[in-house]
């Protein structure tokens, strides 16, 4: 797996690579984004530059980082006993590390957010071997960011094309029926295409932050029945006495952990049977990066009843997980959407993602926004069963995406009063 003085190596653990050179892989337009605001976490990824493969110099994304996926791997959460065994792919020149890609050897389709079981169950009842597999992704995230990570002060084409090209050899190599790259940015997707990988399409609701200075300015863009609708979903979260608060940073105590993992268990359990994050992955955040983490907390009667972890990037504020002890009329909405909506017009922030599926997020203002996965089918039969069953979904996928806008809450015209 050599492309002239390219190596690339595919290691058993985030932990074989340094903090400082997947870092340097993964965020290299922090230092960029940093200088440009002033060292504020507020900025926008408009003003970063573009390569001649048209693959947009990334802003922060918290993520990719080595902190979080060290985090998955050394708290139990994605290892080879979860089905998620680390195979991440390195590529260095004269030894040094020019790009890397978060990498798993799955034996399950779980935890992944883009749906591949079917295609799973048709090739073994045909007589394939489906497992293992290869995932290139963040464990338990679908939160859309780069997985081809090139380091600046290289030949970003070369190690872009060596690292697409190196996956398909990997998949030969761990013999794996497939590999799947999710949440991956459009401009991957489509250079993934030029590697044989087949592309898919699917749907999330994002809020964008129009230059709002308060959470009324967003209001005011509204209609008048969804703006009355959600000051009483407000109103309504709050009534039994509940306080929110926003811990970040130094804020977030062992105590507060104890509390959300107690409520991401009590949730996830309902959800998924077992949910996938351990106690420990918590605490290893708090320690390692706590400054990217907000946990949206509600109280009532002095203790903790309900929580959201949400991650902060250059300019969006990702939500992830939620969970409660106590059910409210409307608090989910308040603690997950609302919230994160309020916190990102203080931050500056350009986004929030409220992770995967939902439709109705959009009478909150969340509107759909098409996600991208690249797919490479090593068995010819099978791949082009799923190419042709692609083509229809993706035409479905764009076409309810056009009708889901539409059923947005914004004011049609600028004759309704605000």
């Amino acid at each position: 797996m050599a492309s002239s003085d390219i190596t690339l190596d595919a290691v058993p653990s985030i932990s074989e690579v340094s903090p400082e050179d997947w870092d340097a892989c993964a965020n290299p337009g922090r230092a960029y984004l940093e200088k440009a605001c002033n060292g504020h976490s507020a900025g926008t990824s408009s003003g970063l530059p573009a390569d001649s493969l048209g693959l947009l110099r990334p802003p922060y994304n918290p993520f990719v980082s080595h902190a979080f996926l060290a985090a998955v791997e050394k708290s139990g959460s994605a290892t080879i006993r979860t089905g998620w065994g680390p195979r991440h792919l390195v590529a260095k020149i004269g030894g040094r590390v020019a790009g890397a890609v978060p990498c798993y050897l799955k034996s399950h389709s779980q935890g992944e957010y883009v749906f591949d079981r079917g295609w799973a169950d048709a090739y073994e009842r045909a007589g394939g071997r489906y497992y293992p597999k290869l995932q290139v992704s963040v464990p338990f995230t679908p939160a859309t960011g780069p997985r081809l990570l090139v380091r600046d002060g290289v030949d970003h084409e070369r190690i872009t094309e060596a690292l697409a090209s190196g996956l398909v050899a990997l998949c030969g190599v761990s013999k794996a029926s497939s590999v799947h790259v999710t949440f991956a940015r459009e401009a991957e997707w489509k250079l993934l295409a030029r590697h044989g990988f087949l592309q898919r399409t699917d749907q999330q609701f994002h809020w964008r932050n129009e230059g709002f200075a308060t959470f009324d300015d967003f209001l005011a863009t509204l209609n008048s029945r969804h703006r009355k609708s959600i000051k009483r979903e407000r109103r309504d979260a709050l009534a039994s006495g509940i306080t929110i608060h926003w811990l970040t940073g130094r804020d977030i105590t062992e105590d507060a952990w104890d509390a959300f993992f107690t409520f991401y268990m009590e949730t996830g359990s309902r959800k998924w049977g077992r949910p996938y994050l351990t106690r420990e992955f918590f605490s290893l955040i708090g320690e390692t990066m706590s400054e990217d983490v907000l946990l949206v907390m509600a109280r009532r009667n002095d203790r903790w009843i309900a929580g959201a972890i949400n991650f902060i990037g250059s300019d969006t504020l990702f939500g992830r997980n939620w969970g409660a002890i106590e059910h409210h009329p409307f608090l989910h909405f308040e603690v997950c959407y609302y919230q994160a909506i309020d916190f990102a017009i203080k931050r500056g922030l350009t986004h929030v993602e409220a992770g995967a599926q939902g439709e109705h997020k959009i009478a909150r203002g969340y509107l759909p926004r098409t996600t991208h996965s690249a797919h490479f089918i090593a068995d010819p039969g099978l791949r082009r069963a799923i190419d042709d069953y692609l083509k229809r979904e993706r035409t479905y996928v764009a076409e309810a995406g056009r009708e889901l806008a539409e059923l947005g809450p914004f004011r049609k015209g600028l004759d309704e009063a605000p």
